[in-house]
């Protein structure tokens, strides 16, 4: 079993998945629409990545503001939530994403990916990102609650 990240965007949807003992994340594609409300065909990609995989629970990333409030982008995540749980019957829980994008945009500038190139690998790194955090906190928890 294992867990699925997504970076839910405006045109794109960067996906990743843990390995099996959930210990790392690892991007696995970004998924294209053409338009924002065009979901039909990115949930059905989903939904085969979830079966290919064996994943069960998702985490999606919640892109607060800086002050901790939600914005448009927030409120369009949530919505997708309801729609990822209604479809897959799968737990889905909302991850903070501030500064994602930003540091996955620095990994590749540190890795020398050229800025032309940056937009074609971004969501995919920033799922692994959230995906990632997400994994060292329930980590971190089970290693708290094992030491009580």
């Amino acid at each position: 079993m294992r867990i699925m990240g997504l970076d839910f965007g405006s045109k794109t949807v960067g996906v990743a998945v843990s390995d099996a003992l959930l210990i790392t994340a690892q991007g696995v594609e970004i998924i294209r629409r053409k338009e924002e409300n065009k979901l039909r065909q990115t949930l059905a990609r989903i939904e085969e990545l979830i079966g290919e995989y064996e994943v069960h629970e998702i985490v999606l990333g919640l892109p607060k503001n800086m002050n901790d409030t939600l914005g448009e982008r927030a409120e369009l995540s949530m919505e997708f939530k309801e729609k990822l749980e209604r479809r897959t019957g799968l737990p889905v829980v909302l991850w903070d994403e501030r500064l994602t994008t930003v540091a996955a945009d620095r990994i590749m500038m540190e890795a020398g990916v050229r800025r032309e190139h940056r937009k074609d690998y971004v969501d995919q790194i920033a799922a692994t990102l959230i995906l990632q955090g997400y994994l060292d906190y329930r980590s971190n928890q089970a290693a708290k609650q094992r030491t009580f």
